[in-house]
């Protein structure tokens, strides 16, 4: 193992490993899967990096993270390793020399983000590659009882399996031991190569103000006077309040920039840049913002609002002080944030109607199943990733086997003759592939290609056709655009109990809603907590200080809070109930059920709510600072309780 030694530094110029790094390395080198939760900053990628240049084969980095992407792409070419990532960014051309480069064997390291994964053509690439190593980056995702659980983590560990990667890095910044343990069981990692080297970072201080609605601006301003200037991110929950509170510390000569997902893709990059350029930049932003950027120098973390879990918090605070020096993380605590925290996650749990219908509809299939999460949201009024997190549920119960993604429709522009292309074949491939292009239709510019038609009218098979459209696409015959993209699954059988599997269906969303809510008054009982909020914080994932850390607020002497509430919030009374009732019988798909009119009524957006443009209405969001639970029932009685197996 002298070897990586030398290769950390002579290719990376590090003279030595940080906590955990070795152990990790050496695990994959020996063959082994491995866990690596590290905090952020830890060196997480060095581990994979290093490991890569002493396999023979094609390391495979997925991330949901395009500025890690960007930054490591750039490091690693920098170093003269051979690197590329294929992303929503890339012009064709440049997606047409990465593959050129993967077919020449030329790369060591390939990123990319889960979505890649449903497209035919790069999984038929995959499966002609030599892969030494299967990384998933931000891998807490795949576990269905997580923070931040995506239906397709799940799907990886699977396709890790099939593409006979059998060496596995799984990365993560944050999990609980239960989370750490859905990871290791998903990618068969054992318990000696789960590595965690803690999460304490001795120079953050945590510190916690009790402000209201009202001054907490006025507070802020106040600390961004009054303590030395530095990188800061101010984190917020909402775009409008990220837009409010840039403009306002712009206009007393603070350098704040506004941040969120609502930007096209340049201002983005542009804000983020100036950032990574700037000593003292101020950037005021949703979570969106600082996923994957690379800044050592950020001197303050602001949560402006509460944030979501401890999970998100100790995420966001670990962007702060990478370099090493002393960094301030303040939480600016106060009630009326639990409100909208909670009702985001009461917005995400579907009415049950529409659970029994979304079931009832693929249950009611046989075989073979081509789903359009999309389609599937708005025919039964329920948001994307909930369709796909239903879906993952009756994977998880044996209903459903994912047989891969696939694109349905393919637009292509020839970039040689047809006497060229087919010049190259044998006379029976030329004439299959005569008969395709013979099956597209002619447009302005484009020729299209509906896949599943196509194929029943050829009589071939689908695969075969989409297999010879990615082979002439990644040989630059053809300038291909794959779109409708679906998600292919068999169905295994009819349920012994239909019934039963609604109820269990129903059972698990109100279980994850249980639990996200619990998530947010987490937060609040670490805000309020008059213990050493360090030591409670790495508790929550399982490590254990052995003493009061010293430097946040409760260890600093500052006095216990309750968070404030600023005023009440509307009263129920106040709305107009016959106006309510008017508008309900004008859209009555969109606000039929007492779970709908509530969305609506607290400022939740669904798919029939945006179709039907009712996220414009003035009633829209009347209640946004209203438990969710009270409006519910304000439903059930303007609506006569017309569901009764709504339960809040």
């Amino acid at each position: 193992m002298h070897a990586i030694d030398q290769t950390l530094q002579d290719v990376f110029g590090l003279e030595r490993f940080r906590p955990g790094q070795r152990e990790i390395i050496e695990k994959l080198i020996e063959g082994s899967p491995a866990l690596a939760v590290f905090p952020t900053g830890g060196g997480k990628s060095l581990c994979y990096q290093l490991t890569a240049l002493h396999l023979d084969g094609l390391t495979v980095v997925v991330s949901p993270l395009l500025a890690l992407m960007k930054d490591q792409i750039d490091f690693l070419v920098g170093r003269g390793i051979a690197a590329a990532r294929l992303d929503s960014t890339l012009e064709p051309e440049e997606v047409r020399s990465v593959y050129d480069a993967l077919r020449a064997s030329r790369l060591k390291l390939l990123y990319v983000a889960p979505e890649r994964f449903a497209n035919e053509g790069f999984r038929q690439m995959l499966e002609r590659q030599r892969l030494s190593l299967f990384v998933v980056d931000e891998a807490h995702c795949i576990s269905e009882w997580g923070h931040n659980f995506r239906p397709d983590y799940l799907r990886l560990a699977r396709l890790s399996q099939q593409l006979g990667v059998r060496r596995v890095l799984a990365l993560t910044a944050t999990a609980t031991p239960e989370v750490g343990r859905d990871i290791c069981s998903a990618f068969d990692i054992v318990e000696d190569a789960y590595v965690n080297t803690g999460f304490y970072r001795a120079n953050l201080t945590l510190r916690v103000s009790d402000c209201s609605s009202l001054d907490r601006q006025a507070v802020l301003e106040e600390h961004l006077k009054s303590r030395p200037r530095g990188a800061t991110i101010v984190y917020v929950t909402l775009r409008s309040t990220a837009e409010a509170v840039a403009e306002r510390l712009v206009e007393i000569g603070f350098p704040a920039l506004c941040y969120h997902a609502g930007l096209d893709r340049d201002a983005r990059q542009s804000i983020q840049d100036r950032f990574m350029a700037s000593p003292d930049a101020i950037v005021v932003a949703t979570i969106a913002f600082g996923m994957g950027i690379d800044k050592s120098d950020i001197r303050y973390v602001y949560h402006f609002n509460l944030p979501k879990g401890l999970e998100s918090y100790s995420q966001e605070i670990g962007r702060a002080g990478r370099d090493g020096e002393p960094s301030t993380c303040e939480l600016l605590a106060n009630a009326d944030d639990v409100i909208v925290l909670e009702n985001f996650v009461f917005g995400d749990t579907p009415q049950e109607t529409a659970v029994r219908s979304l079931v009832n509809e693929l249950l009611d299939h046989s075989g073979e199943l081509e789903l359009a999460n999309q389609r599937l949201a708005d025919r039964h009024d329920i948001r994307s990733l909930v369709v796909s997190t239903l879906i993952t549920y009756l994977e998880l119960e044996g209903l459903l086997v994912s047989t891969g993604a696939r694109c349905t429709t393919y637009r292509f522009q020839p970039r040689r003759s047809s006497q060229e292309i087919l010049a190259r074949f044998d006379p029976e491939r030329a004439a299959f592939l005569a008969r395709v292009f013979q099956a597209a239709k002619k447009g302005r510019t484009w020729l299209t290609i509906d896949v599943p038609a196509t194929a029943t009218a050829l009589s071939e098979t689908r695969e075969r056709i989409t297999k010879a459209l990615n082979f002439l696409g990644d040989r630059g015959d053809l300038e291909l655009k794959p779109s409708g993209f679906v998600q292919g699954y068999r169905l295994t059988g009819p349920p012994e109990d239909r019934e039963a599997l609604h109820q269990k269906m129903q059972l698990l969303f109100r279980e994850r809603e249980r639990r996200d809510v619990e998530r947010v008054h987490q937060v609040v009982r670490l805000a309020q907590s008059s213990s050493c909020l360090t030591r409670e914080l790495l508790s929550h994932f399982g490590e254990d200080l052995g003493r009061d850390c010293g430097h946040c607020s409760p260890c600093l002497g500052d006095p216990r809070i309750e968070l404030s509430r600023s005023g009440e919030p509307l009263s129920l009374e106040e709305i107009d109930l016959a106006a309510v009732e008017a508008l309900r019988s004008q859209h009555p798909e969109s606000l039929a059920e007492p779970r709908q009119l509530a969305r609506f009524l607290c400022g939740l957006t669904s798919p029939r709510l945006a179709k039907s443009k009712l996220t414009r209405h003035e009633l829209f969001g009347r209640f946004e600072r209203v438990p969710f639970s009270q409006v519910l029932e304000l439903a059930r009685e303007s609506l006569g309780d017309r569901d009764p197996g709504e339960e809040s």
